[in-house]
């Protein structure tokens, strides 16, 4: 054999073997398990991440995600209890699947288990959503728990033939309708606009006139408290000019009363003091001053009665003037006796 064979023989087995080598060697990505089949039959040790070696051109692999994932389910049609069709665009529902539960879920629903698990039980649940409800329903009144009740169904029915597989959520588009219908609804959901425009604006309107309302009352109140605070502070104003006028009243008949006792003290003094000093000797005294300073002269045959002894009994007492008579009749005459100026 030459060379040349030779050489081409060693290139054939290194092309064989490196063939080998690729087809032996492959890699699993984070997040993914690698399940292996031989002859067609699903092995029960599954890879983790990384570099693994196989059985070249006799086993093969598949990699199933573990991690959070999110699968599309478009275009599905679904009809209505009235019997319109419509098409949901896209449906996605968010899964993911334990590591633990792989190689149990491959073994009974294959690599692709979410078309069975997942995209088929959507048609079948919305089917039955549909089929129960009227347009109305689906498409205005309760869309809004569609989804919750798609992902209430699946997870129900994981639960039992695929344990290990959760449903995390489903997100549902709004349906495509007939455009005939999807008219009538634009101009019922118009009409439905203006009615809750007109309802705002009555609810403004009441609410302006109410408004209106506890503001006259408030303003009623206060010039209802203003006055009864007025009417209150005038009460007080007479009421402390009645007590202030009690007070000087009282004080006036204090007053009054004091001058009043003091003048009877005074006078009851006095009386004492004159009952003290009103003598008999005082009297007699007082009596002989009085006539001292009288200066009238009487002329006449008689003498005027004018004092009265009052220690004489009153039937024969003789006047107070008997005593003195002898003098004033001397005086008396030695009045007469004498001549006025003109020799008479």
């Amino acid at each position: 054999m030459t060379m040349a064979h030779v050489g081409a023989v060693v290139a054939a087995m290194t092309g064989v073997m490196a063939i080998l080598l690729h087809s032996s060697i492959h890699r699993i990505e984070e997040g993914h398990v690698g399940v292996y089949y031989r002859g067609g039959a699903l092995l029960t040790s599954p890879n983790g991440p990384g570099y693994h070696i196989m059985l070249p051109f006799i086993t093969t692999y598949r990699s199933v995600q573990t991690t959070l994932q999110t699968d599309e389910i478009k275009n599905v049609p679904c009809g209505t209890s009235g019997g319109v069709m419509i098409y949901f665009d896209r449906i996605e529902v968010v899964n993911m699947l334990v590591p633990t539960a792989v190689v149990e879920i491959v073994r009974n629903y294959t690599a692709d288990y979410d078309k069975t698990l997942i995209f088929n039980k959507i048609h079948h649940e919305l089917n039955q959503f549909c089929s129960v409800h009227t347009l109305q329903e689906v498409y205005i009144e309760l869309f809004d728990i569609i989804d919750e009740n798609l992902k209430t169904a699946l997870q129900k029915d994981l639960n039992n033939m695929a344990p290990g597989l959760t449903i995390q959520a489903v997100r549902v588009t709004k349906p495509k309708i007939p455009e005939a219908i999807r008219r009538n609804y634009e101009l019922m959901q118009a009409e439905k606009t203006r009615l809750l425009i007109t309802a705002q604006t009555q609810k403004v309107v009441e609410k302006e006139a109410e408004t209106e309302r506890k503001k006259a009352i408030i303003e009623a109140q206060k010039v209802a408290q203003v006055a009864e605070i007025q009417y209150q502070q005038k009460v007080m104003e007479k009421e402390t000019e009645k007590k202030i006028s009690e007070i000087e009243d009282s004080a006036f008949l204090a007053r009054e009363k004091a001058k009043a006792d003091a003048e009877y003290y005074t006078a009851a003094k006095t009386a004492e003091a004159n009952r003290e000093k009103l003598t008999p000797e005082y009297l007699q005294m007082v009596k002989y001053q009085a006539i001292a300073s009288n200066s009238k002269i009487y002329f006449g045959q008689d003498i005027p009665q004018m004092f009265v002894d009052t220690s004489a009994p009153s039937g024969g007492g003789a006047s107070a003037g008997d005593e003195e008579a002898p003098e004033l009749m001397e005086g008396q005459r030695g009045a007469r006796a004498r001549p006025d100026a003109k020799g008479r």
